[in-house]
C-alpha cells in the first residue's frame, strides 16, 4: 500500500523537543504508520525515521541502512560499549552535519511490527542509527551534541535564513541522512 511521503517535520516544531509516549499494542493502525514510514525514508534518502519527524510522539522508528531494515516500537538501549565520532545529519534539520560520539556497539530491546520481542547487538552504523533515532524518541536533536555556543550560532543563522550549512550531495550516500 502506497501513502506517498508524509511531511518531515523541522526543526522548531515542538514535537522534535517532546519525549514520546509507549505504544501499547502493535495493530493495523501502528502498522500502516510504519509502511508510511519507511516509504518516506526512502523518499527523503535517509536511513532511519523516528514517529515524532513526522509529527507523532509515539516511540516508532525505522531503519534502513542497506543492509538490515526493521521498525523498533518501544525501543530501549539496554548496554553500551566503546565509542566513535561520525558526522551525522538529520531529515528533520537539513544542510546541518554534526560530530556525534555514539557508542560503537549497543545492546538494545523493541518490539517489532509483528508484535514479536527482539533482543540484538548491534554494531556499526546500525548502531549508530538506532541511537540517532532513539534520541528523538527522548526528545533530543543532534543539535544538542553541539557545544552551547555553537548551538546558539548555528541556530540564529537558521531562524535569519543565513546559515550556508553543509550541504549533502546527491552522490554522498556514505553520508545519508540519518
Amino acid at each position: 500500500m502506497m501513502f506517498g511521503p508524509l511531511k518531515i517535520r523541522l526543526y522548531g516544531d515542538p514535537c522534535l523537543e517532546t519525549k514520546s509516549k509507549a505504544i501499547k499494542e502493535v495493530g493495523p493502525v501502528e502498522r500502516m504508520l510504519i509502511a508510511a514510514m519507511f516509504e518516506t525514508m526512502v523518499a527523503c534518502r535517509g536511513v532511519g525515521l523516528a514517529a515524532p519527524q513526522i509529527g507523532i510522539n509515539e516511540q516508532i522508528f525505522v531503519v534502513d541502512t542497506g543492509k538490515e531494515i526493521f521498525a523498533a516500537i518501544n525501543p530501549k538501549i539496554i548496554r553500551t560499549a566503546g565509542g566513535e565520532v561520525m558526522e551525522e545529519g538529520c531529515l528533520s534539520i537539513p544542510r546541518v552535519l554534526v560530530d556525534v560520539k555514539r557508542a560503537k556497539t549497543i545492546w538494545v530491546e523493541f518490539t517489532d511490527q509483528e508484535n514479536h520481542q527482539v533482543r540484538a547487538q548491534l554494531n556499526g552504523l546500525v548502531a549508530k542509527v538506532f541511537q540517532h533515532e532513539y534520541d528523538h524518541l527522548q526528545g533530543k536533536l543532534i543539535l544538542d551534541y553541539l557545544s552551547p555556543r555553537d548551538r546558539t550560532r548555528i541556530v540564529a543563522q537558521m531562524k535569519k535564513g543565513t546559515y550556508a550549512g553543509n550541504v549533502l550531495g546527491d552522490d554522498d550516500d556514505y553520508k545519508r541522512k540519518i
